[in-house]
């Protein structure tokens, strides 16, 4: 027999194990899916929230200030070297006449700058780059520096460090509840496994004296805690996107309250497969540590 088809023996196997026991079956899934629905729900949250912390602070920019005597060829050639750069994702220019016409609208400043002798201010460039960390900026902002006719170089930093700080904090502590919850759902996953054992302990027996090798008696169980995990991992997404829908709209109208647009956004496809998965890692190693330790007493 293959190996594949040995895992499809196993995989069956636990599957009946599963099925013969519901109520059981069920209660241990939930507990496993509200222990995951914690820091899925936050992760999830954290990510909604910063989207409107960005709509409310504004994108990220890097402003470049050119010299006056900047030619129109030395500022095109500025700008195909932005659009042309790997970390860029947008650049606009913001010409002098522009600039000048612009604060020209403002109050009681028309008369001021019709008295200047000529046009103060320069062409500039305002360039979005792809992320947000501060190191990028920062390494954007001396490189910049340097291209020719570049006087100054601005950049919204305190927004940066600012934002960076929150996503660090918000992802640390999901972090800590995900290690501290996983902990919990392998606890779950040995404890059930035990029992399993126990109950089985005379099959298991009679398995050894017909020949059956310790590889093949502990493929069902790994199985079983890695079935068991995946059914906690999809009722914790269950409990997310029902917690979600709930509260879509009060979370929308407290934000337009205030004016803003704030839409809570449920987990993606690719956020639901990893905790699935990952709920299934953790079914698994429960049972392989609580089949290394208890199999041995069979």
């Amino acid at each position: 027999m293959n190996w594949f088809a040995q895992q499809a023996r196993a995989f069956a196997r636990a599957v009946r194990r599963l099925a013969g026991a519901p109520l059981s079956t069920l209660l241990s899934a939930l507990v496993i899916g509200i222990a995951l629905a914690l820091p899925a729900g936050g992760q999830v949250l954290l990510s909604s929230f910063l989207g409107l912390a960005r709509d409310v602070s504004g994108t990220p920019q890097i402003s470049l200030f050119l010299a006056l005597d900047a030619s129109k060829a030395e500022v095109a050639e500025i700008e195909a070297r932005l659009n042309k750069h790997a970390d860029i994702e947008k650049v606009s220019f913001v010409s002098r006449e522009a600039a000048l016409a612009r604060l020209r609208e403002s109050e009681g400043l028309a008369d001021v700058l019709d008295s200047l002798p000529r046009n103060p201010f320069p062409d500039a460039f305002i360039a979005m780059p792809k992320g947000e960390d501060p190191q990028l900026f920062e390494r954007l902002q001396a490189e910049f520096g340097k291209l020719p006719k570049v006087e100054h170089v601005q950049l919204d930093s305190a927004w940066v460090k600012r934002l960076a700080a929150l996503v660090n904090i918000g992802h640390t502590a999901i972090w800590m509840l995900a290690v501290l919850l996983g902990t919990a759902l392998v606890v779950v996953t040995f404890n059930t496994i035990r029992l399993q054992i126990l109950m089985q302990k005379e099959e298991i027996g009679v398995s050894r004296l017909l020949g059956a090798t310790d590889r093949y008696i502990r493929r069902p169980f790994y199985w079983f805690g890695a079935l068991q995990g995946a059914l906690g991992g999809l009722l914790a997404w269950g409990i997310v996107v029902a917690s979600v829908a709930l509260l879509r709209q009060p979370a929308a109208q407290l934000a337009g309250a205030y004016g803003l647009d704030f839409v809570l956004r449920g987990p993606q496809a690719a956020e639901v497969a990893l905790l699935v998965l990952f709920a299934a890692v953790l079914g698994w190693l429960g049972a392989a540590l609580s089949v290394g330790r208890h199999l041995r007493a069979c």
